[in-house]
This record gives structure tokens, sequence and C-alpha cells, in this order.
């Protein structure tokens, strides 16, 4: 059930992680090291939050929309080479390639996972989505 994950090198920048969650169209990635070695995940909002302005910041602008957008994309240019190893949730709740459907269904449930990472023996073998565990259900 599982397929190819979205993943990215923990040496990237917050450019490539952007794009990389846009080209792929998917709230996170897994991170990884040289050795494919499962590191942790970094999430869109993680990405999002590191960039944008304080209020403080945006009230000192004049508080308008425009100057909250302008504040917003100077962040993000000042950002784009840079690391994120400091947004990456270290800990993530994983499943094992002979876990079933039901315990990916449950854990994505009751915790409010978009998409588990399959990870055997230290090293990420793929993901699963909400949506594959929904092809899963409906195939029989």
């Amino acid at each position: 059930m599982s397929h190819t994950a979205p993943r990215i090198p923990i040496n990237s920048t917050i450019r490539k992680a952007a794009e990389e969650i846009s080209t792929n169209q998917c709230s996170d990635l897994a991170v990884v090291d040289d050795d494919n070695n499962f590191i942790g995940v970094l999430s869109e909002g993680d990405l999002i939050r590191n960039i944008l302005p304080e209020l403080s910041k945006v009230m000192k602008e004049g508080g308008t929309l425009s100057s909250s957008y302008d504040l917003f994309m100077d962040a993000g240019k000042t950002h784009a080479g840079k690391g994120f190893e400091h947004l990456v949730l270290k800990d993530p709740i994983t499943i094992h390639p002979d876990d079933d459907v039901l315990k990916a269904a449950g854990l994505m449930l009751t915790k409010q996972i978009r998409r588990l990472p399959v990870v055997k023996e230290g090293k990420l073998v793929g993901s699963v989505s909400r949506a594959d565990v929904c092809r899963k259900v409906m195939a029989g």
C-alpha cells in the first residue's frame, strides 16, 4: 500500500523544500540523510510560520494587508537560502511496511495526520496518505 514518499535531504534549503512541496502538491516532506536514513518530517505549515512577520513588525509598517504581504515576501527572500533543520519534527509517528491498513487509518484519524512515513530499520521506504487508505478500502 505504500508508495514513494515525497522526500528531501536534510542539507537542502528552505527554497528547495518549498519547491518540492509545490511540485509534489503535498503538505509535508520526509527528511532523510545522505544514506536515506529517516530523520523526520517537514511541514508546509512550519515553513510558512517560519517566515510570517511578527505582528509588531506589521503594525510598525502601518498594519495594512499590503505592508504585511511585503514583509512576508521580504522574509521569504531572506530565508530561502537557509537550512530548515530547526523546523523538522524529529520524532513523528511512523508505520512499518508490515502494518495493516486499519492501523494506518486509525493513526491518521486519531492524530489528524494526512500522510504517514513508512520506515523499516531506520530507512524511509515509502509513505501512506489518506487517499491511499481510501483506495485500499474501496478496492476490497
